[in-house]
This record gives structure tokens, sequence and C-alpha cells, in this order.
């Protein structure tokens, strides 16, 4: 294997790392307001949250990236900060993979809270338990199987992101150059024995996911009966 395709599995992990923990601590309290409220929002919300999952990758790449750019209210906030432009760089991979990935985030833990119902947390807020105290001590450890499907799912989500990471960060070398980029790179170079190399390990690795995934269900299956 090749120095540029070590490279760039280093990035594509340091990315997968990087945005499945920001996505936990965004969809965690998001997927329970989702679950719990009652608000007229609700829809409009999770209508926003599902969104990544029927737009083609190019849309929404392209959206982010006029935000991001020199035009866009997040790249004027960064340039006035004396940040620069994120697009084209790991740190806009990092908002885009954000973006993309929510819904394989929020989605699993919005429907373990869901199936978890009210009753435990009634039962914990006449035992004198706080709102904040029975969401950490109840509602997130029966929520554990959706926790983990939620963090395994956007991982391998991340990890096979191409059309939006291409659009906002290009395809730089030792930057923005990710696994799936990679591959693209080799293609357009003819190169396929490199190509077939990296393809075969994104096989091997979305294969695991599913037998993990399948394996998370048959627990939280056991657990819950």
């Amino acid at each position: 294997m090749s120095p540029q395709a070590i490279q760039a599995i280093s990035l594509t992990l340091q990315l997968a790392c990087i945005s499945t923990l920001i996505l936990l601590i965004i969809a965690t309290p998001l997927a329970w307001w989702l679950s719990q409220t009652e608000s007229r929002l609700r829809p409009a919300i999770g209508a926003l949250v599902t969104l990544p999952l029927v737009l083609p990758p190019t849309v929404l790449g392209f959206y982010i990236l006029v935000l991001l750019g020199p035009q866009g209210w997040i790249g004027q906030v960064t340039q006035s900060l004396g940040l620069g432009l994120l697009s084209f760089s790991m740190s806009g991979l990092v908002i885009g993979s954000v973006i993309f990935s929510l819904p394989f985030a929020v989605q699993p833990i919005q429907y373990a809270f869901e199936a978890i119902g009210r009753r435990p947390m009634e039962v914990a807020y006449t035992l004198g338990a706080k709102p904040l105290d029975a969401f950490f001590t109840v509602a997130l450890p029966l929520a554990k199987p959706g926790l983990l499907t939620a963090t395994v799912l956007s991982f391998a989500h991340t990890v096979g992101e191409f059309g939006v990471v291409l659009m906002i960060g290009g395809n730089i070398p030792g930057e923005t150059r990710v696994v799936s980029t990679q591959i693209f790179g080799h293609v357009e170079a003819m190169e396929y024995r490199e190509a077939h190399i990296l393809s075969a390990g994104m096989v091997i690795f979305s294969f695991m996911v599913l037998i993990a995934l399948a394996r998370l269900k048959k627990h939280s299956s056991r657990v819950m009966s």
C-alpha cells in the first residue's frame, strides 16, 4: 500500500472519529427533544434532520460550500474572527460530515428513547429525581443500544462519504484527500490495482459494520424482552 493511501486512511479515520463524537453530542439532546416534545415545530425539525437522507450529496455539499465560502454567513464569521475560510480544509470536512450524517445519529437514538416510554422517567420523578438526573441515570442507560447503533452508523457513514467530501474539501493530498476521493483519483488515473486494494478494504469494512449492527439489534431485542 502506498504512502498516499495510508495517509488517506489516516485522514479518513481522523475525520470519522471527530465527526462521530460531535454527532453524539448534538444528536443525543436533539433526539430526546424529538422523542418527548409535542411542539408544532417537531415535524419541521424532524424533516430538517432527515433531509440529508433524500438530498443528493452534491446538492448538500454545494450549499454547505456556499455557506463556508467568502459570501456565506459562516465564511464571513470565520473571516471576521481571523480564522479564514473553512472550505477545502479539514474543519470544513468535519462540518459537512456532521450535517450529512446527522440523521444516522439522531434516528437510532430517537427510536431508542421512544421505545423506553414515559413510565421509567415518571417513576424516577416520583422518587425525587430531577429531570437532568433522571435523563442521565435512567434514559441514557436504557437507550444504550440506540447510542451504540448511532455511533457505528455515524462512523461508517462518514468513512464512506464521497459527494459531500469532494464538494467541500476537494481532493487535496494530506489535507482533505480521504479514502473515497483517493479511490476516485486512482480510477481517474487508471490505477486500477490501487483502486481495487482500497475498494476491497471498504467492502470488508462495510461488511463488518453490517455484522456489528445485526449483533447490536439482536442484543437490544434480548434486553427489551
